[in-house]
This record gives structure tokens, sequence and C-alpha cells, in this order.
């Protein structure tokens, strides 16, 4: 099993925010930080795997009261350089089992975070980690890839995702765990007329959106709402990833 922790470490720390691009644009981070607003009506909410802080300051300086839970020391040092603990709290600890309180109004896991969980059991328990923390019809919210199995060629086990200078990102598919591993491959720049090659490794477990249904199920939640984006657009069978809406029962659990 991968220690998270370890592969979350002060490099990756480091190398994480890229303000204004990436998930960090201001067309990507705007509607994710507005639905999830008003999502919140108004209550405290809880970021499983709050990272450096990519979603929870900008929600916290929309005036929501917003708690997170973090596995990666670095990521949480990487936090506190931009918002302090009376600001953001934060525990310390595995999203499927650390414990930062109850009543939130809302939990979120945004941009494939619950794939850093590698088995079916693991993911079930995230789930199960944000009942215990959300009131009674409280919202937990994940936003999450769709598997792009029909991009496989017949009897290759991987795809190219990106190309360009210096960098390469490939995908390999275990399709019997469903785990799927991108491979980070840096060029530096020619000395002596070679380049050397630097492979960073980072491995998801991932969901189907009916699976991941089945394990709201299972746990006291239905499904309310379920989009291909933030923006509210439709989910179709095209949909390269969900942003999905769960409410929990408001029955005593």
């Amino acid at each position: 099993m991968v220690d998270q922790s370890r592969l979350w470490d002060a490099h990756a720390a480091a190398e994480y925010d890229t303000p204004g691009e990436g998930m960090f644009a201001p067309e990507v981070l705007g509607p994710t930080v507005e639905r999830l607003q008003e999502l919140s009506a108004g209550g405290p909410v809880l970021e499983l795997a709050i990272g450096t802080g990519r979603v929870a300051i900008p929600l916290r300086e929309a005036g929501v009261e917003v708690t997170g839970i973090e596995l990666s020391e670095a990521m949480i040092a990487r936090l506190r350089e931009k918002a302090d603990a009376l600001e953001i709290p934060v525990v310390m600890g595995d999203m499927t089992t650390a414990s930062a309180g109850e009543g939130y109004s809302l939990a979120y896991l945004v941009f494939n975070t619950i794939g850093n969980v590698l088995t079916q059991q693991q993911q079930v328990e995230c789930f199960r980690n944000a009942a215990r923390h959300l009131a009674p019809g409280g919202c937990f919210v994940i936003e999450l890839s769709v598997p792009d199995l029909r991009s496989l060629t017949p009897g290759t086990g991987g795809t190219l995702e990106h190309s360009e200078p210096g960098y390469l990102l490939v995908d390999t598919y275990d399709t019997l765990a469903q785990i799927l591993v991108s491979h980070h491959v840096h060029f530096d720049p020619p000395v002596d007329g070679s380049r050397q090659a630097s492979i960073g490794r980072t491995p998801q477990r991932y969901v189907w959106p009916s699976e991941l249904d089945l394990m709201a199920q299972l746990t006291g939640f239905t499904l309310e709402s379920r989009w291909a984006d933030w923006d509210r657009s439709e989910f179709t069978a095209e949909s390269r990833s969900h942003v999905s809406v769960y409410r929990l029962s408001t029955l005593d659990r």
C-alpha cells in the first residue's frame, strides 16, 4: 500500500500551487467556491484532504467557516503560510478516520481526491467518516473524473495523456484492481547532448459513478444532484468528470 503522507511530501507541497493557472485558474476555482458556498447553507463546512487550501482559503474569504482534515504535514505547512489556525483549523490525520467534530452542514472532497484512497473498503470509510461529521440532512460533495477506459487500445494498458517540451504524462491502468497510475516524466535541458529524466508516480483508485452511488447508499446518503462540472452543466455519457451531491438522511444515526 502506498504511503500517501510520503507521496505528498515537502517537494510536492512546494510545487502544488500554480496561482492563476490550472486548477487555480479563476474559471476553475470560481464556480467551485460559488457552488460550495451555496451548498453550505450558511453553516460550517469540512474539507477532507484540505491540502494547501486551494478551495478552503477563497471559501473562507467568502464568509464560510471551514475546517480541514489533512494527512500530509508538508501540505499543512504550506497552507499555514497563507492562513493561520484561527482562520482555518486543520486536524492532521487520515480522512477515513480522523475526527474534526460534528454538526457540519457540508463536507466535500474535490479534484479526484477520493481516488487517493486505494481500496474500495477505505473509500466507503470516507463516506462513513463524512457522515459522522455531518448534521442530519447535511451534504457530502465529491468531484471526480470518469474512468476513460474507452481510450485504451486493445492489448495495451496505458495512454499518453499529455505531451509538451520537457514533460510527458502517461497513465497506466490495472483494470482488475481499478488502479490508475499517472507517470509524470520531466526532462531536464540537454547537457553535452544528453537529457536526464525524472519520473514521479501518483496512483489512484478510479470509481464509476454507479459504484460511488452504492457507497453512498451503504452509509446513509442519497444522490441529490450530479453535474458534469461546477457550472451545473448536464452530466451525460460523454462527460469526463462529475460533481455529485449526496444528502445525508435526516433520521437518527
